[in-house]
């Protein structure tokens, strides 16, 4: 499972997920994407399954990009603790997804193929995706 190896601090503040993205935020490896269209945070567990289920469709044919990493710790409280005590240990990490950030990048294979390919991987995301093309990048709509 992807975890950065060291962090400066254990514990992050949760943020707010209000705006676009203004990094990774076209296609810039591979020929197609897969593009969030609402803000979330990934999990390094979902990452793993889309990542498990691009691999198994390229079939050792083109190459894949992961564009993104969990870098941000997520607590939690043990469940029926009393308030107070201080805040709780990090249990998973997560990346956090801006609308329109390109996730994973294909390249190398059909369109046919990556586009199926892709819309699984999306189907294993928590937020809407898209599928994008490195020519018809338009940026409305998302």
């Amino acid at each position: 499972m992807l975890m950065p190896k060291r962090v400066k601090y254990r514990k992050h503040h949760r943020g707010r997920r209000k705006g676009k993205a203004t990094s990774a935020n076209r296609v810039d490896f591979g020929e197609y994407g897969l593009m969030a269209l609402e803000p979330s945070w990934v999990t390094a567990r979902q990452i793993e399954a889309a990542r498990i289920c691009l691999s198994k469709a390229l079939r050792r044919a083109g190459k894949l990009w992961i564009r993104l990493f969990p870098d941000k710790p997520v607590t939690k409280k043990p469940a029926e603790s009393r308030m107070g005590k201080g805040k709780g240990s990090p249990e998973f990490w997560v990346a956090v997804v801006k609308p329109g950030s390109v996730m994973f990048e294909l390249g190398g294979i059909p369109e046919k193929e990556a586009r199926s390919a892709l819309r699984l991987a999306g189907s294993k995301m928590p937020c809407k995706t898209r599928v994008v093309v490195r020519e018809e990048m338009n940026y409305e709509g998302f």
